[in-house]
């Protein structure tokens, strides 16, 4: 060890005995160390808590309190002090004892100065191992925690691109539906629609003719039935591809009143109440007006469909700087889960009567406008649409 280190090392020496005191120090400081004394444990106390030095030499036999006492306080209080201990009783018990105690080490006086040099720089060098054996865990428990924090980032960023890789999974298979469809229903719209016509100019052709009561009311009837053919038929060309349309500046908020207006009376008769919450209301959008009109009407049927009497039926709508989000809700019995990948397909439904046509219809406008529909939740409490639309086509 050289000087130059050694300088760097404060010694704290208790001893009640002046001489002691005295010697010791002047051995100590010859060979390079800083040194402090004191005479009575609780001035000894107060160097530690001072001057933190790397190792006191403690006397055993010690007027006020003793050397054991002193011994426990500097282990609890200063842990990073060794002690060894100046004791004139030689034996096994008391050794243990300072041992359990804390004790680095200790010598029985009278003692010689090699001696003391040697068992100094044992301790010392003991000290320095376990310091930096705890400063090795220290930093090793800090690099796991590390760790367990990274990966449970990188287990959060996979979970989210893997939800968002099946999000976008859903949607190109929705694309490839609403493509699939449109094709089918192209053709299957011009092969229906001819021999309904020709079925309506030979019913009309026999209504024209002599008049039998019953005979005309079967003929009412498949006139009424051809209608509900050719309404299907409209149904599925608007949820497949897009009608004759009109963009002009259109306001989200005026259309959304203007359909709760529409739906009033079943709104009254089923004593549903409405709750209106525009945070923000958003600029008017280039759009075709009936098209969003559409967006509503089905949303609103399917709440006021599902809601027994007495229901809220929310409206929220918001905007950014980049879209308009809208959130639709109910409290309805909410969505079965196993319904949820199927409820935008066309001809999907769990009604006794309908097509099943609504929400196929939504979902074809709410892309057409480059915007995005889902459920955002959906429960025994309600089930909330989430819409959003770009403030501007992209």
């Amino acid at each position: 060890m050289t000087e130059i280190t050694q300088k760097s090392r404060k010694i704290l020496i208790i001893d009640d005995e002046k001489v002691i005191l005295d010697l010791t120090s002047i051995i100590l400081r010859n060979r390079g160390y800083q040194v402090f004394t004191a005479q009575d444990a609780m001035a000894g106390l107060e160097i530690v808590e001072a001057q933190q030095p790397e190792l006191a030499l403690l006397d055993y036999m010690m007027p006020g309190m003793d050397g054991l006492t002193t011994l426990r306080e500097i282990r609890r209080r200063f842990p990073d002090t060794y002690v060894i201990m100046f004791t004139g009783k030689g034996n096994e018990e008391i050794a243990v004892e300072l041992m359990k105690a804390g004790a680095s080490d200790y010598l029985l006086k009278p003692f010689n100065n090699q001696d003391l040099a040697e068992r100094i720089e044992n301790v010392l060098h003991i000290r320095e191992i376990e310091i930096n054996n705890r400063e090795l865990l220290r930093e090793r428990e800090h690099l796991l925690a590390e760790i367990e924090a990274w990966n449970h980032e990188l287990e959060t960023r996979v979970q989210e691109k893997s939800e968002a890789l099946q999000r976008a999974q859903a949607e190109i298979v929705q694309a490839e539906k609403l493509a699939t469809l449109g094709y089918l229903s192209a053709g299957m719209a011009h092969e229906i629609r001819n021999p309904l016509n020709s079925i309506t100019l030979f019913v009309q052709l026999i209504k024209s003719g002599p008049e039998e009561p019953e005979k005309l009311e079967y003929i009412d009837k498949i006139l009424k039935e051809i209608d509900r053919i050719d309404s299907i038929l409209r149904k599925l060309l608007d949820a497949s591809k897009r009608p004759r349309y009109e963009i002009r500046e259109v306001r989200v908020d005026q259309v959304i009143d203007g359909i709760l207006d529409i739906f009033k009376p079943q709104i009254e008769v089923k004593r549903v109440t409405v709750e209106r919450r525009y945070h923000r209301v958003p600029p008017a959008v280039p759009a075709d007006a009936s098209e969003i009109e559409q967006i509503f009407t089905n949303l609103f049927l399917n709440a006021l469909h599902e809601m027994p009497e007495n229901g809220i039926l929310g409206v929220e709508l918001d905007h950014d700087d980049h879209e308009i989000t809208i959130r639709v809700s109910d409290t309805g019995p909410g969505i079965p889960v196993e319904n949820l990948p199927n409820i935008f397909d066309p001809f999907f439904t769990t009604k006794s009567s309908g097509t099943g046509m609504g929400l196929a219809v939504v979902l074809r406008i709410v892309k057409t406008y480059k915007g995005k529909i889902e459920v955002e939740k959906t429960g025994e409490t309600g089930t909330t649409f989430r819409i959003r639309l770009p403030l501007r086509a992209t």
